[in-house]
């Protein structure tokens, strides 16, 4: 073993090769539950939020598959300067426990670097904490301090989506195809989506990655609340990714997703939303929005069971 160095925040880097290795630590405790942490961890639509170090910062996802086996590939845009390539592999997940994923990072057709990441996750009383360390191969100079700042840049942005996280899951009493079919198809959606008492009147619905469905909720007493949902990618019987809107072409106020595990015959259901400010997130838990979710996902059920 070469002898090395160790600097004030935790890296370890061999002076014999000019920094061309390092061994990169983080760690942050989160104000979220630790399924919470992990979902925004793993999630492409939740990861597409706080990827981004800084607002300079463009990350354009052009392939998102988080399971062993999957990749991720995304380009960081700087106005006036060349893109920057980052090609990740997940090699293990061991779900609020442990991440391994390698990444490549390249620009113009070249490669600058090569890592390992390690991340591993534990409950820190009513929140949670994650260790990483990043084990950086260096072919390009100055790529340690800007794996250091990216990534300390970018587990602060995580942490604060982690905290304005709401996380909603539901083990339904039905094949994954069945409950799929239920969620992703024009006309049973309307007839389930909102909670009990609510009824939807649809303007355009389309269901595909790229599409959009525009809607009116309707609530007991007559109120309108109208919704749009542009949805992102979608992985047939996997789950997919949407941003909702307040009313067709307003305000963003959440970027979501949902996902389909198949359980012993049966499927968990989850519904992830990343509202778009601490305000926004602490408004929706104040007027209930987990007991609303919650009753949405048990009309899913009913619907399911009933048809």
């Amino acid at each position: 073993m070469k002898p090395g160095r160790k600097t004030d925040d935790g890296t370890v880097s061999d002076p014999t090769r000019k920094g061309r290795f390092a061994t990169l630590r983080f760690e942050r405790e989160v104000a979220a539950p630790l399924p919470v942490l992990w979902q925004a961890w793993t999630v492409p639509a939740a990861r597409a939020v706080w990827a981004a170090p800084t607002p300079a910062v463009t990350v354009e996802f052009l392939e998102a598959d988080t399971k062993v086996g999957g990749r991720e590939v995304s380009l960081c845009k700087v106005e006036g300067e060349p893109d920057i390539r980052c090609e990740s592999g997940w090699l293990e997940l061991q779900p609020a426990v442990c991440s391994v994923n390698y990444e490549v990072i390249s620009s113009e057709g070249i490669t600058q670097s090569a890592a390992l990441v390690t991340a591993d996750f534990s409950a820190a009383g009513e929140g949670s904490r994650m260790a990483v360390t990043v084990q950086l191969s260096s072919l390009a100079e100055d790529m340690e301090a800007g794996y250091r700042q990216g990534f300390g840049a970018g587990l602060d942005n995580l942490a604060g989506v982690a905290e304005r996280t709401m996380l909603l899951q539901r083990v339904i009493g039905a094949p994954r195809t069945v409950v799929w079919n239920a969620w992703m198809n024009p006309k049973t959606l309307p007839q389930w989506w909102g909670p009990d008492g609510f009824s939807c009147r649809t303007k355009r619905i389309d269901l595909r990655a790229g599409g959009e469905w525009v809607f009116d909720m309707i609530g007991p007493d007559g109120t309108v609340f109208p919704n749009h949902h542009l949805y992102g990618d979608v992985r047939p019987e996997e789950g997919f990714g949407y941003a909702l809107l307040w009313g067709e072409n307003g305000p963003k106020h959440a970027d979501a997703w949902a996902s389909f595990e198949e359980e012993d015959g049966m499927t968990k259901v989850t519904l992830g939303m990343v509202f778009s400010t601490a305000a926004e997130f602490q408004d929706a838990r104040g007027f209930g929005a987990v007991e609303l979710g919650q009753q949405t996902l048990g009309k899913l059920e009913r619907f399911i069971i009933s048809g």
